[in-house]
C-alpha cells in the first residue's frame, strides 16, 4: 500500500504526516490492519527496538474532585462506588510504589485528583518524591496533580520530579463537550509550565468518547507541537455512574489503528498504550505493543488493570523485552534535549499517561478489566465488554497488596 510506505519513509526521517494521510490511517480497514501494525511497527523499532517500558500508577488521593470531566469516575457527581481517601502519607505511597518497582517498571506515576495543587499539596508530593527517591535508586518519578499555577512545576522539579503529566484529553473543538469546569487552553498552559521548568512533558490523549477521526488527528498533532516526550493513548472505560458510562465506540482494530496513527505522526517519542487496554483491545494486546513501546503496569486509578505477572508474560510471548532501568528510553536526539527533528521538518510527539477511565494524566480514574469476574466466552463479538470493568478494591488506600 503507497499510504503505508509513505508513511514509514516519513517517519524514519521523523518527518510529519499530512493530516490528509494520518486520516487515512484511521480509514483503513479491517481487512488491511495488519498490514497498517507492521508498517508502523517498523517505525517503533527504528527508534525504541523491542524495549518495553514500564510504568506504574500510584493514586495519592481519590475522588472528591471538583471538576465535572465526562469521562471520570472520580468527578463532581459521579456515582461510581469507587475508593475515596485523602492524602496517602509519604511512607505509605512509597510503600504503593515499592510494589510496581519490583515488578519492573521504571516509573512511578504519582497522581493525585482535584483541580490542581494547592502549594500546601506541592510540598506533600515534595515529601513522597523524596521518599521514592531515597529507597529506590534510579527510579523515575511524574506527578499528575492537575492545572499548574506558577512556579510550582519548579518547585516539584527541585524535589526531584523528573516529569510532569497533563493530558489534552481531546481536541480543542470539542473539548467544552467533554469537561465545562476549565478549558483546552487551561491544559496546554499546564503542560508549556512543565517544560519551561525543565520537566519532561507528558501529554496524551482519550479515544472512544464519541469523537471523529478529525477530532482524533487534531488532538494528536496537537500534542507534536507542544513536543511532550512521552504520548499516553488512553481508551474510554466506560464506568457507571459517569456520563459517558454508554460510550462503547472501540473495537480491537480501531484501536490498533489509532496508535498506528499516533506513532506515525510521533514517531520518535513514548508512546504508551494507558487505560482500558484490557477492556478494548483484549485478546489483540501483543498487537499492540509492535506500536507504543510503554505501558501501563497492573492496577489504574480507580479500576483494575491486567495482573501484572499477565504484562510480564504478554511482553516475552510476543517477543518483546522489559526496558531496564540502566537504559535510557528516548532516542539519544530526544534525550540529549534536541527536539524531534523540529516542528519544521518532522517535530515529534505527544503526552503521558491518562486517569481518566484511561490512563495516567488527568484525574480520571482509569481502568481495566478485572480478570477475574470474566465469563467472556458468552459475549458476542462487538458487544460492549461491561464484564471488563471492575472498580479497583486494592492496593493504594486499601489494606490489601495491590495488582502489580
Amino acid at each position: 500500500m503507497d499510504l503505508l510506505n509513505t508513511l514509514v519513509d516519513k517517519g524514519l526521517r521523523r518527518e510529519l504526516p499530512t493530516r490528509e494521510e494520518a486520516l487515512a490511517v484511521l480509514a483503513t480497514s479491517d481487512d488491511d490492519v495488519l498490514d497498517v501494525v507492521a508498517a508502523a511497527g517498523k517505525v517503533r523499532r527504528q527508534w525504541f527496538g523491542r524495549r518495553v517500558k514500564l510504568n506504574y500508577l500510584v493514586n495519592l488521593k481519590s475522588g472528591l474532585c471538583p471538576e465535572d470531566c465526562s469521562y471520570c469516575s472520580q468527578r463532581l457527581g459521579s456515582t461510581t462506588g469507587i475508593l475515596k481517601y485523602t492524602w496517602l502519607k509519604p511512607d505509605e505511597a512509597s510503600k504503593a510504589a515499592a510494589a510496581g518497582l519490583a515488578g519492573g517498571a521504571k516509573r512511578v506515576c504519582l497522581v493525585a485528583s482535584g483541580r490542581g495543587p494547592t502549594d500546601r499539596d506541592v510540598d506533600r508530593v515534595a515529601g513522597t518524591i523524596k521518599a521514592i527517591k531515597e529507597q529506590n535508586e534510579g527510579v523515575e518519578v511524574c506527578a499528575c496533580l492537575g492545572l499548574l499555577s506558577d512556579g510550582q512545576a519548579e518547585r516539584l522539579r527541585e524535589a526531584g520530579a523528573d516529569a510532569y503529566n497533563h493530558n489534552l484529553n481531546t481536541s480543542e473543538g470539542t473539548y467544552g463537550d467533554i469537561t465545562t469546569t476549565h478549558t483546552y487552553a487551561d491544559r496546554v498552559d499546564t503542560v508549556n509550565k512543565a517544560h519551561a521548568a525543565g520537566l519532561s512533558a507528558c501529554s496524551g490523549l482519550i479515544a472512544g468518547m464519541g469523537e471523529s477521526d478529525e477530532d482524533l488527528v487534531d488532538v494528536v498533532f496537537s500534542l507534536r507541537e507542544l513536543d511532550p516526550d512521552s504520548v499516553p493513548v488512553n481508551f474510554l472505560i466506560p464506568v457507571e455512574g459517569t456520563p459517558l458510562a454508554k460510550e462503547w465506540n472501540l473495537t480491537p482494530q480501531r484501536c490498533l489503528r489509532i496508535l498506528a496513527m499516533v506513532r506515525f505522526v510521533c514517531p520518535d517519542v513514548e508512546v504508551r498504550i494507558a487505560g482500558g487496554r484490557e477492556v478494548h483491545l483484549r485478546t489483540m494486546q501483543p498487537l499492540a505493543l509492535h506500536l507504543a513501546n510503554s505501558i501501563f503496569l497492573g492496577d489504574y486509578l480507580t479500576t483494575e488493570g491486567q495482573a501484572g505477572k499477565a504484562d510480564l508474560e504478554m511482553i516475552a510471548d510476543a517477543g518483546f523485552v522489559v526496558e531496564g532501568a540502566d537504559e535510557v528510553t528516548l532516542p539519544e536526539h530526544r534525550a540529549a534535549g534536541g527536539v524531534c527533528g523540529s516542528h519544521a521538518e518532522g517535530g515529534c510527539g505527544s503526552g503521558c499517561g491518562a486517569h481518566a477511565d484511561a490512563g495516567c494524566g488527568s484525574h480520571e480514574g482509569a481502568g481495566c478489566g478485572s480478570h477475574e469476574a470474566v465469563g467472556a466466552a458468552a459475549v458476542p463479538a462487538n458487544e460492549p465488554r461491561t464484564d471488563l470493568v471492575a472498580v479497583r478494591r486494592r492496593g493504594a488506600g486499601t489494606d490489601l497488596a495491590p495488582n502489580a
